[in-house]
């Protein structure tokens, strides 16, 4: 059964590097991507996913990601899919786990084994 990721507000070029890295360790897994708060919302009432991504700076309006994350928390369709901030700045990740995330990842860790067991639990 192929499991199904969310990623919200990364530019073609970051997407195409998250579908490979969910590819290549979680086989089968399918990577949906939407831009903002409105389109993800949307993804998440209409299907089920195992987890949702969520870029620091989204790539069309640069919107907070820490705000969408609080926003899709908040929404009864969301707020049980599990949910990580993708960003290199430790006090972003901090700040996203306070708002209930699980511990993310920044883009310069996909290649990083601790990145894959970090998103392990939600695709095994």
């Amino acid at each position: 059964m192929s499991q199904r990721v969310l990623d919200v507000g990364n530019c073609v070029p970051d997407h195409t590097a998250l579908t490979r890295f969910f590819q290549t360790h979680f086989p089968g897994t399918t990577l949906v991507r939407a831009h903002g708060l409105a389109d993800a919302l949307a993804e998440l009432q209409a299907h089920e996913f195992a987890l949702v991504v969520v870029n620091r700076k989204l790539d069309r309006d640069y919107a907070d990601g820490l705000d969408v994350i609080q926003h899709l928390k908040a929404d009864p369709a969301a707020q049980h899919v599990p949910m990580m901030l993708i960003t290199n700045y430790p006090e972003y990740q901090a700040a996203a786990v306070q708002a209930g995330c699980a511990p993310g990842f920044g883009k310069s860790e996909l290649e990083d084994p601790a990145t894959v067991a970090r998103v392990q639990p939600f695709l095994s």
